[in-house]
C-alpha cells in the first residue's frame, strides 16, 4: 500500500449566501483592494493508505459526500497526490 494525501476543497455553490466572504470582501475593499468576488472555502488534507491513487480518490470522495460537504449547498474538489 502507498500513502496518499487527498486534498478536499469545499465551497458554497454559486447563489448560496456566503456571509463570511461578504464581510471579508467589504473589509478588503475598505483597505483599498479592488475585488470582483470573494468566496470562502474550507480545505481538508487527509493522509490515507490505498492500493492506488484512484482508490484514494474514491475514498476521499466518499468522505466528502458523507460528511465534509453538504451536497445541497456545497461543491467540492478532490485532488490526490502521493505523500
Amino acid at each position: 500500500m502507498t500513502t496518499y494525501t487527498a486534498t478536499v476543497t469545499v465551497r458554497l455553490k454559486h447563489g448560496v449566501l456566503d456571509p463570511e466572504a461578504e464581510t471579508t470582501k467589504r473589509a478588503l475593499e475598505r483597505l483599498g483592494f479592488e475585488l470582483d468576488a470573494l468566496r470562502f472555502t474550507e480545505q481538508y488534507e487527509v493522509d490515507l493508505d490505498a492500493e492506488s491513487a484512484e482508490v484514494a480518490e474514491e475514498r476521499a470522495t466518499e468522505m466528502a459526500d458523507r460528511l465534509l460537504a453538504n451536497p445541497t449547498i456545497h461543491d467540492y474538489d478532490v485532488v490526490v497526490a502521493e505523500a
